[in-house]
């Protein structure tokens, strides 16, 4: 039986990365922490001995999968009290590739986008008969600035961003509060991928951590590190030397691989 006074969050993408370092983050607050991800990856030990963790499968870019995923989550929780959206993947577009992969834009929207919009579907119900809930996405500085090769990746961040700004003026009747993450770079299975260089990289306990303490606040936004925002404030308002010092040269042109 949950205690009525402790508070329960919903997490995707929890079982690796940044979802699994705010889930430890909000188990050792002492939070009922519901957590979501296609399998149990890095939580497999920690659900042996944290009783306020239970896993709930989900593909978040299966919209079939909603009814019954909102309907596991029910049978924890007659409420959700924070939902922390952060299910994410991450594919670089190669231009130089004699036929580009134009389809990996559907599979990391179908993720990164579509994936936070049907997550929404799930939990909305629940965070509505919260005493004062709150919805928490999970955008990334990239959109902050273009960068090459990140096509997919940031126009579904961007989508995302907006998605959260908009949708916390229509959640305002209900008095949901929604905030809207945005880390830079971590060290986590996606980004240990990364072949180029990622300035002011922390670990993902790290960013977990930064994260939790700033929801409490219940920002608009977040985000961090600040050393990085500055960075691409130049991105945005000195494009053209932004361009020349990121866009590949002429000369640095790859021959197409066959």
């Amino acid at each position: 039986m949950k205690d009525t006074s402790q508070k329960t969050v919903w997490i995707t993408g929890a079982s690796s990365g940044i979802g699994f370092s705010l889930t430890q983050c909000y188990l050792k607050a002492g939070w009922q922490v519901l957590a979501s991800a296609r399998r149990q990856g890095d939580l497999t030990l920690l659900l042996e001995h944290e009783d306020n963790l239970k896993f709930i499968p989900f593909d978040v870019s299966d919209d079939r999968q909603i009814e019954s995923v909102r309907n596991l989550l029910a049978t924890y929780t007659d409420h959700l009290d924070c939902a922390v959206l952060n299910a994410g993947t991450c594919e670089y577009l190669d231009i130089n590739e004699e036929d580009p992969d134009w389809k990996m834009m559907d599979r990391v929207m179908s993720v990164n986008f579509f994936g936070l919009v049907n997550s929404v579907d799930v939990c909305l119900p629940l965070l509505k008969k919260a005493p004062k809930p709150h919805l928490v996405g999970v955008s990334s500085q990239a959109v902050q600035a273009a960068f090459p090769q990140a096509e997919a990746y940031g126009a579904s961040k961007a989508a995302a961003r907006y998605f959260l700004s908009s949708l916390r003026m229509d959640l305002k009747q209900f008095n949901i509060d929604v905030t809207c993450l945005l880390p830079g770079f971590v060290d986590t299975p996606l980004t240990q991928k990364n072949t180029f260089s990622m300035p002011f990289l922390m670990s993902a306990d790290e960013a977990a951590k930064r994260m939790y303490k700033a929801l409490q606040s219940r920002p608009y936004e977040f985000a961090f590190p600040k050393r990085l925002s500055m960075m691409l404030w130049m991105g945005r308002h000195l494009p053209k030397l932004w361009l020349s010092m990121l866009a590949p040269k002429p000369n640095d042109t790859k021959t197409f691989k066959k």
